[in-house]
Formats: C-alpha cells, sequence, structure tokens
C-alpha cells in the first residue's frame, strides 16, 4: 500500500462542506448539502459525511458529523453517556428502549425537534480533532489505514506542514482498497 499517497485520494479542503464556528446546524446542513451536490459527479459514489467547522481566520477548528447533528435534537444526551455508541457499553435493546422512556426522550414533535436543533451553534456539537486525526499528504495510505483503524475514524484532516489542506474519508480509502482486491482476483 506504499505505492498510493494520501494526497492521491483526499478530498482538498476547497471542494469539503465548511462553515465557521458562528453558524448554526442549520447553516451546516445546508453547506453539507451543497458541498454534496458539487461534489457528487466528480469522484466517487460516495457523500460526504462531515462539515468542518473553522474559526475566524480559516483554520479547521472541528468536525460535525451525521451523529453530531443527531444527537443536537435531543439537549439530554448531554446528560446521558458521551462519545462512542451506547451498544459499546453492553447496553441492551431493553435498556436503551427504558431509557428514552425514563429521559422523556423526543417526546416533541419531530418537525419542532428539528427546528429548535437548526438554531443551535456549531461549536456546541463539533468534535475538536485529536492528534491521531491529522496525516501528512505524503504520508502512504498504509500509515492512513492504520490511523483510520485503530482511532476508529470516519476521516482524517490532512496536512502540508502547519496547514490543513483537505480531508481523507474512510469511504475513499476502502473504495481504494476494494478495487486494489478486486484486481487481485480478476487477474
Amino acid at each position: 500500500m506504499k505505492s498510493y499517497s494520501v494526497k492521491e485520494l483526499m478530498v482538498p479542503l476547497s471542494e469539503y462542506a465548511t462553515v465557521t464556528e458562528d453558524a448554526t446546524l442549520y447553516d451546516a446542513v445546508l453547506s453539507l448539502e451543497e458541498a454534496q451536490e458539487k461534489f457528487e459527479d466528480k469522484h466517487t459514489r460516495y457523500r460526504h459525511r462531515a462539515i468542518l467547522i473553522l474559526d475566524k481566520d480559516g483554520k479547521v477548528v472541528g468536525k460535525l458529523g451525521h451523529l453530531d447533528v443527531l444527537r443536537a435534537l435531543e439537549p439530554k444526551y448531554k446528560d446521558m453517556v458521551q462519545g462512542e455508541g451506547s451498544h459499546r457499553y453492553g447496553f441492551t435493546n431493553q435498556f436503551m428502549k427504558s431509557m428514552l422512556e425514563d429521559y422523556q426522550l423526543f417526546a416533541d414533535p419531530l418537525d419542532e425537534i428539528c427546528c429548535k436543533a437548526g438554531e443551535q451553534n456549531v461549536k456546541e456539537y463539533m468534535c475538536t480533532p485529536t492528534e491521531g486525526e491529522f496525516v501528512a499528504e505524503d504520508a502512504s495510505l498504509d500509515v492512513a489505514v492504520h490511523q483510520l483503524v485503530l482511532g476508529h475514524h470516519q476521516s482524517l484532516l490532512v496536512t502540508r506542514g502547519d496547514r490543513i489542506v483537505g480531508i481523507l474519508r474512510l469511504s475513499d480509502v476502502f473504495a481504494s482498497v476494494f478495487h486494489t482486491m478486486k484486481e487481485c482476483f480478476e487477474k
């Protein structure tokens, strides 16, 4: 896998969904929709799954993924388990259903919940990238796969020096590996 570099598979920052840190979740969803429409025919059939959050200087300070937006639908989630899905903690479906009832989650109609969530600031729900979520653009693909697997990441921020220049999506890495695997068996 050393023959592929991260730069070959990354999506340039200019083609990715971004909003500033003072944006609302609604602004972020609109940015994601716009980026997906522009990107769709260009590279792969896989859609963007996150929005990058920029500070006032245009530097990436966070990521907002699908689960982050869904967490915003119910403010009481902040009082519950943070981080990875509750299934990783061994919670049964019955227990999770009882939590839904005990905490009276999603008691309002969905349209009201979505409207309230859309007004929330992205900073409240974004994830700040950790050290393991950065990869150099000239790194080989095996380095990136290692980081994706061990970190359970959906994407990595691609750097050139101290600047973020793109995003390496798990879906694109998987597509590349899958294509190479197919070639092995079609010879």
